[in-house]
């Protein structure tokens, strides 16, 4: 196979298809339409760039799932993982080799709160998209709806953090502030270029501060964390009726609200608060669906042991804190100590400089923890950025690990990824080379970019 030509910038676009099935007449025939007009109106169009089969040997390997191996050999193929193993696993004929020795591989870094393309760069009024700040509850938009697929935010999470699969998040103005979006980090015209393809939506809700804020500056509800609880609850209870309604006409919020009642849709919760993650726990119960993640969530080192028993995972910042009052009790061992409780822990961005070096943050975390005695092996902690986000997002039996049939999403280290000193040397994306550091030519470019200066940040 020859060597792909350099990327291209945000080149290769598929054409959208959507088929309606028509009514027949009836309650039945409607119901039908209404399930075919529902299903996947805009579809992934996402294809790999094209790979050669690639060993990487010599390297040390973590594995996403706590594992370390020295002197290891990672082979991929076809845009699928074949083999990882150590020193005597051999390298197929046909296979690039890739000397990796004092390197280290990952899987691909992946980011479970991003804002990219909703609130990219610039970030000016024009561009922000994130947050539909107009009703207290809005799940019926979509994330995707307003992502720039041009914004330089994708190219520089690729190259300076190894990022090859992000989670965009609408903002959290909202008591529910609409779908989420998860992207492949690939050159794209369309948005559905990126999506990433099979993944579940989620969506996201909010806590606390912000809707209360936000709305009680309007003169209306919610203006307090009881008005916050009352309006989702009720919100939920509608969304219950509506899903018993089989003459109902199509509701766009209430597809989304049902879809998650189904547990076809996850939820991910910006919560900061220990005693409202606790009270969210008993809603969801309430109401019948489950939070996949508490998001920000500075407070829940203090309910680690409830968080483990529900299988929710904190999705939280290294040391972001005191920004507002309900951040004012963060500490920075928060992430230690939940780790040290069993839980699913994830390092998250919410920026568009933090996705850029989620490696280092939870270093950062691990040596906090570190000061306090507890002391998390390197191998675990590469999960809070690579399987602990997958498995938040519902995508962790295809990424997020170096396992054998998973996507080749991986990143060739130059260094220890946990050093502060470490950048990413080469970065595949279902095993399509789309980084290299050594290569001029692989450094993808977004049309936006182009003649501006600083095209490409190449530093």
């Amino acid at each position: 196979m020859k060597v792909p030509p350099a990327l291209r910038p945000w080149t290769g676009v598929l054409a959208l298809g959507i088929a309606l099935a028509l009514p027949t007449g009836g309650a039945l025939a409607r119901k039908k339409d209404k399930e075919a007009a529902v299903e996947t109106p805009y579809p992934s169009t996402y294809r790999p760039y094209p790979g050669r089969p690639t060993a990487l040997v010599g390297a040390t390997v973590y594995d996403g799932r706590g594992g370390r191996i020295d002197n290891g050999t990672v082979l991929f193929e076809n845009g699928r993982l074949v083999a990882v193993g150590g020193p005597d696993l051999a390298v197929p004929d046909g296979y690039i080799r890739v000397d990796a020795a004092g390197k280290f591989v990952t899987p691909g870094v992946i980011d479970a709160h991003s804002h990219l393309g909703d609130y990219p760069s610039p970030s000016v009024d024009a561009l922000a998209d994130g947050n539909e700040a107009t009703s207290p509850t809005t799940p019926e938009v979509w994330a995707e709806h307003s992502v720039w697929p041009q914004d330089p935010g994708f190219t520089r999470a690729l190259t300076n953090g190894g990022v090859t699969s992000l989670m965009v998040l609408p903002g959290s103005a909202n008591l529910m502030g609409g779908r989420s979006v998860t992207l492949k980090n690939v050159p794209s015209l369309t948005v559905q270029g990126m999506k990433f393809p099979g993944a579940p939506y989620s969506l996201k809700m909010a806590c606390g501060e912000n809707p209360k804020r936000v709305y009680g500056s309007k003169g209306q509800k919610p203006s307090t964390r009881m008005g916050n609880f009352a309006v989702d609850r009720q919100t939920w209870l509608d969304a219950k009726k509506y899903a018993k309604d089989e003459e109902r006409d199509r509701d766009l919020a209430n597809e989304t609200l049902v879809g998650v009642l189904d547990g076809e849709i996850l939820v991910q919760n910006h919560c900061y608060r220990a005693d409202e993650m606790a009270l969210v726990i008993d809603m969801a119960k309430e109401m019948g669906y489950k939070v996949a993640a508490f998001h920000h969530a500075v407070e829940a080192y203090k309910i680690g042991d409830l968080l483990k028993q529900n299988d929710i995972c904190a999705a939280v910042w290294a040391d972001w804190y005191g920004f507002k009052m309900e951040a004012y009790d963060a500490i920075p061992e928060n992430a230690a100590l939940l780790q040290k409780e069993g839980v699913c822990v994830i390092i998250h961005s919410d920026s568009e400089n933090g996705i850029q070096r989620l490696n280092q943050e939870a270093a950062k975390a691990q040596a906090d923890g570190r000061r306090i005695g507890i002391d998390i092996p390197d191998a675990q902690v590469v999960s809070w950025f690579t399987y602990n986000p997958a498995k938040a997002m519902g995508v962790s039996d295809r990424t997020g690990s170096l396992e054998s049939g998973k996507m080749a999403d991986v990143v060739l280290w130059n260094g220890n990824p946990l050093s502060v000193y470490t950048r990413p040397e080469k970065v595949w994306i279902d095993g399509a080379l789309m980084y290299d550091a050594l290569d001029p030519k692989r450094r993808p470019v977004s049309d936006f970019e182009l003649g501006q200066p600083g095209e490409g940040d190449v530093k």
